[in-house]
């Protein structure tokens, strides 16, 4: 994405591309951990994007980069995935200022290996027993399904100042007229990502 640094001082002075993956990676975990819910956004047929709120499900590799969530395999998200895989999935931290972004493909799977590594006893309880035998809300229920999204970019922010550090560095600039940039803009790209994908996987 080009961006014209002299019309948006902001991002020229925000972004931080001078860390590793490794960097980058712990610093996005700090957020998705802090955080623990996101917002899943899909397109339905007639293009119009829903979102909703979804705990990513544990655990998560030092060097994941991925995220996976356990799901009712009935609901409307999956025929949206299913027309249209392209997704994203954003994290937003009000006690920190922190947020991140995921854009990437959705992928659908009832393996039951992935299933087992990422269920919980409170996974459960969004699913209920229906009292037939079958649909039992444990994850041998047929209902159960991972949706991993696998990131084509990720990008976030993080605060490198607490937030009076972050209200004096915007009143400052406010008078001043110079940008405030109270934090580091950085972005996990696709190659970046491709070679963390080549070492671990969700």
């Amino acid at each position: 994405m080009s961006t014209n640094k002299q019309l948006d001082p902001y991002t020229a002075k925000a972004e931080d591309n001078t860390h590793t993956p490794q960097e980058k990676i712990q610093g996005l975990h700090t957020i998705v951990k802090g955080v623990k819910t996101g917002m899943l956004t899909t397109r339905s047929v007639d293009g119009r994007f829903h979102a909703r709120a979804m705990a990513p499900a544990g655990p998560m590799h030092p060097d994941q980069v991925n995220l996976v969530f356990i799901a009712n395999r009935v609901s409307a998200k999956f025929d949206e995935i299913e027309n249209d895989a392209h997704v994203n999935v954003s994290f937003y931290d009000e006690a920190t200022t922190n947020w991140a972004s995921y854009s990437g493909v959705a992928k659908i799977t009832q393996d039951k290996t992935k299933i087992e590594k990422h269920w919980s006893s409170a996974t459960s309880a969004w699913f209920g027993d229906l009292g037939d035998g079958i649909h039992k809300g444990d994850k041998n229920d047929p209902r159960v399904a991972v949706i991993e999204v696998i990131p084509d970019e990720i990008r976030y922010w993080i605060a490198t100042r607490g937030k009076v550090g972050q209200a004096v560095d915007i009143a400052v600039s406010a008078v001043t007229g110079r940008t405030a940039a109270p934090g580091e803009l950085r972005t996990i790209t696709q190659a970046e990502i491709q070679l963390v994908q080549g070492l671990t996987t969700a």
